[in-house]
């Protein structure tokens, strides 16, 4: 399966569910109490994080998509908190404030990367569910994908309302659920349980084959347009109807904190299905994000530039051989990641050791190294007849291999001056004897605050030296 990066931009999604405030206390323990057997944490840092239906929607802010919430807290200071969070993040925040009842809160102690403790301070919300349900129906319009962010707090009170609302207008519904009745999603597009969840209902499963038809019946009785297990570090299992299974593995390298991964899960579900790629595609997007999310402590959103950069090293273009709109993408995640582009051109022909030394010390220059190779017409008519001696495929296959370059793609014209103008590198680099002003495209570059470095060339290589030598030797 191909994965490609999704338009997200134009992809509107509405969250509603069960709002929290995750919040951090991080500090040193060097003691243990006298008063007891326990650590002692002076703390340091307090940090708040948006959590539950809160996370979901930034997650999908995030991944560069238009994100609104609605959600029932408290009239209080974690609810400010959250308001205040998720705006500054782009989220267009919508809260039932119930006066008298605390935001759910959980407070993680925190201590060198370690959870001591875990405290929650929550109360059953009395949500006025009509209410929530005419909210939600005015702001239906115009969104691609309505997701029920469920954690049994009480925001959602009447699913079936918001399900058949959103069919109505054939807006598809994605649901996290909680619980052991899931009859309250029937008619649902897509439910995303975990193993545990999804067991707790059908009862255990000895192996996929009867996860699989657990599952298909579970689909049948609910009427569900599809069902996705996510099963830990044995990846997921995507059911469809009159499809076959779909396992995907485990994208982690390392698993270092699985707080909100199943919100990574349908966030990234669901701005990919309103982005309008296909369910595998959108599945296999959400186990690349999942993957990402497990490596990182606490409750975290996944930006666009983490996504494409995973999506790059799946797909093998992380490095090596571009087309010019591959290009564009990958030199705009590194730039995400702060990293400084260089770039030089040649027609690097027959490789030698000058190439190797001068294409090292341009890598040198910066963090990511484009190689702009001419294509054999443009060689031909830079060298004369004869040349290239190695095709153009042949010579980015050889440079790609070199541990200096990051990128190779070819050009048709006589210089790189249109390449220079679509990519924008911070660095332009050239070998030889020439004067700054003398390097092609130099005012290009410096035109819009770029730097061009003229780097020396290593004495006594030569391409065309070594072709005469060659031909000599016939």
């Amino acid at each position: 399966m191909k994965l490609s990066m999704p338009r997200f931009d134009q992809a509107p999604v509405l969250v509603v569910g069960d709002v929290m405030l995750d919040r951090y206390w991080h500090g040193g323990t060097s003691r243990i109490s006298p008063e007891a057997p326990v650590p002692v944490v002076k703390v340091e840092q307090i940090e708040d994080r948006p959590g539950g239906a809160a996370n979901v929607a930034l997650n999908i802010a995030a991944l560069g998509a238009p994100a609104s919430l609605v959600g029932v807290t408290g009239d209080d200071e974690a609810a400010d908190s959250l308001s205040n969070s998720l705006k500054g993040a782009g989220v267009r925040a919508l809260f039932q404030r119930i006066a008298h009842q605390p935001t759910i809160v959980k407070l993680r102690v925190m201590s060198r990367h370690q959870q001591l403790l875990r405290i929650d301070f929550e109360e059953p919300f009395a949500t006025d569910a009509l209410a929530l349900a005419s909210q939600v129906d005015d702001l239906l319009e115009g969104i691609k994908v309505l997701v029920l962010s469920d954690y049994g707090k009480g925001a959602l009170k009447n699913h079936q309302a918001l399900i058949q609302a959103a069919r109505a207008k054939g807006i598809p519904v994605l649901a996290d659920p909680k619980g052991k009745d899931f009859s309250i999603y029937r008619g649902a597009s897509l439910i995303t349980p975990n193993l545990s969840e999804f067991e707790a209902i059908v009862g255990g499963c000895a192996d996929e084959h009867e996860l699989v038809s657990k599952g298909a019946k579970l689909m049948h009785d609910l009427e569900l347009g599809a069902l996705l297990v996510t099963r830990g570090e044995h990846g997921m299992t995507l059911l469809r109807p009159d499809h076959p299974a779909l396992h995907l593995p485990a994208r982690a390298r390392e698993v270092f904190d699985v707080t909100g991964a199943g919100d990574t899960v349908i966030s990234t579900l669901a701005a990919a299905i309103a982005a309008g790629e296909e369910l595998p595609h959108a599945v296999a997007l959400a186990n690349l994000a999942a993957g990402i999310v497990v490596g990182k402590l606490g409750t975290a959103a996944i930006s666009a530039p983490e996504l494409r950069r995973a999506i790059q090293r799946e797909e093998g273009s992380e490095r090596g051989v571009l087309g010019l709109e591959q290009l564009i993408l990958a030199v705009a995640d590194a730039r995400a990641h702060n990293e400084k582009i260089v770039f030089t051109n040649g027609c690097f022909d027959i490789l030698h050791a000058g190439h190797v030394t001068y294409l090292e010390q341009a890598r040198a220059q910066g963090d990511r190294l484009i190689v702009a190779i001419n294509d054999d017409a443009s060689v031909s008519r830079l060298k004369g007849p004869g040349r290239p001696i190695n095709s153009v495929d042949r010579r980015m296959a050889v440079l790609a291999g070199l541990g200096a370059v990051d990128w190779v793609i070819s050009f048709p014209e006589g210089t790189p001056e249109n390449l220079l103008r679509e990519v924008k590198p911070d660095v332009l680099v050239k070998g030889g004897d020439y004067g700054i002003d003398q390097v092609v495209g130099a005012d290009i570059v410096k035109a819009y605050g770029g730097t061009v470095k003229v780097l020396g060339l290593v004495e006594n290589s030569s391409t065309t030296a070594i072709v005469e030598k060659i031909r000599k030797s016939e």
